[in-house]
């Protein structure tokens, strides 16, 4: 039993840390004001420039900054359109959640010989586990703490951008153009300045949200891979009320979903796995049913702002 546990915790804290990365980047560019539905698309941007890096480079490392730096530039994108164009944020989500996956399929074809899936990176070019061999092999703290570096990554990005919001001038800015974005004007605030900078870094989250699917939980990158885990990560958002510690908590939730269908796919055939493949998104759901009209998002958040106005 103690075993079972400890297997479950340990495979949410896997599965979990994508989500954690790329809700973190949508809580950032929200907290700014700024909608980014696209977090779908820069995971698989992310997913597939990790891989494809990792794989020519032999450095899966280096491979998961350039995934970061790939969506990065997707975010960029989005933010040229929203604050510098006052498009729409939910249309130009929507056209990064088709371009990602359009770009990364055609570079793929390209760069290995027609396929739309990357070459495995191989266990041994993967992200490392830095506790493998420390413990007993299959015992309580083997499969509790023997995670891949993104998982433990990830639990420090949570406390960096806590710090970063509400601990920093920066942080204030951020909410406060999110907020309020002519009171932070008429303060002296560069308002797109700020709201470009956390997209751009919403993006770059994302990025190693999906590198950490592709090059640790995985070896490679393939379609299919993301398959909806973006807006699991923007649900997470919202259920968690804009703020990256509840975000961090809504994650575990959905990625102790995951762990429990594969806890269960290991242990009984009785039901379906297309059922169980099911869990996750109806979990999804159901949290959005009954949290999303108890969640308070910031004032502005997808309304169009031009310094100088008033209104």
């Amino acid at each position: 039993m103690i075993v079972s546990i400890a297997f479950l915790l340990g495979q949410t804290l896997m599965y979990a840390s994508p989500l954690i990365f790329t809700s973190l980047g949508g809580t950032v560019s929200e907290n700014s004001g700024v909608v980014n539905i696209g977090l779908e698309g820069m995971m698989v941007v992310g997913a597939f420039t990790a891989a494809a890096v990792g794989y020519f480079s032999g450095n899966a490392w280096v491979g998961l900054f350039a995934a970061g730096v790939a969506a990065g530039c997707f975010g960029l994108l989005h933010a040229v359109a929203c604050v510098t164009f006052n498009a729409d944020h939910v249309v130009s989500g929507i056209a990064i959640n088709f371009l990602g996956p359009g770009i990364s399929y055609f570079v793929s074809r390209l760069l290995f010989d027609g396929a739309t899936q990357t070459r495995s990176l191989g266990l041994d070019n993967k992200i490392p586990r830095p506790l493998n061999g420390v413990f007993a092999s299959n015992s309580v703290p083997d499969l509790l703490l023997n995670r891949y570096a993104t998982a433990y990554l990830a639990v420090v990005a949570v406390a960096a951008v806590w710090f970063v919001l509400y601990r920093t001038r920066l942080g204030l800015r951020i909410r406060a153009v999110g907020e309020h974005p002519e009171a932070a004007d008429t303060l002296g605030v560069d308002v797109k300045l700020v709201r470009y900078v956390s997209v751009v870094a919403s993006g770059f989250f994302a990025g190693l949200g999906g590198g950490t699917l592709s090059i640790a939980i995985i070896s490679q990158f393939r379609p299919g891979l993301i398959s909806g885990q973006g807006f699991i990560a923007l649900a997470a958002v919202i259920f968690g009320k804009w703020r990256p510690q509840g975000a961090f908590a809504a994650c575990l939730l959905f990625g102790f979903a995951q762990a429990l269908v594969v806890f269960l796919g290991l242990r009984t055939d009785a039901l379906p796995t297309q059922i169980m493949s099911m869990l996750p998104y109806a979990l999804t759901l159901v949290v959005l049913v009954g949290f999303v009209g108890r969640s308070a998002a910031p004032r502005a958040i997808g309304r169009p702002f031009g310094a100088g106005e008033t209104t």
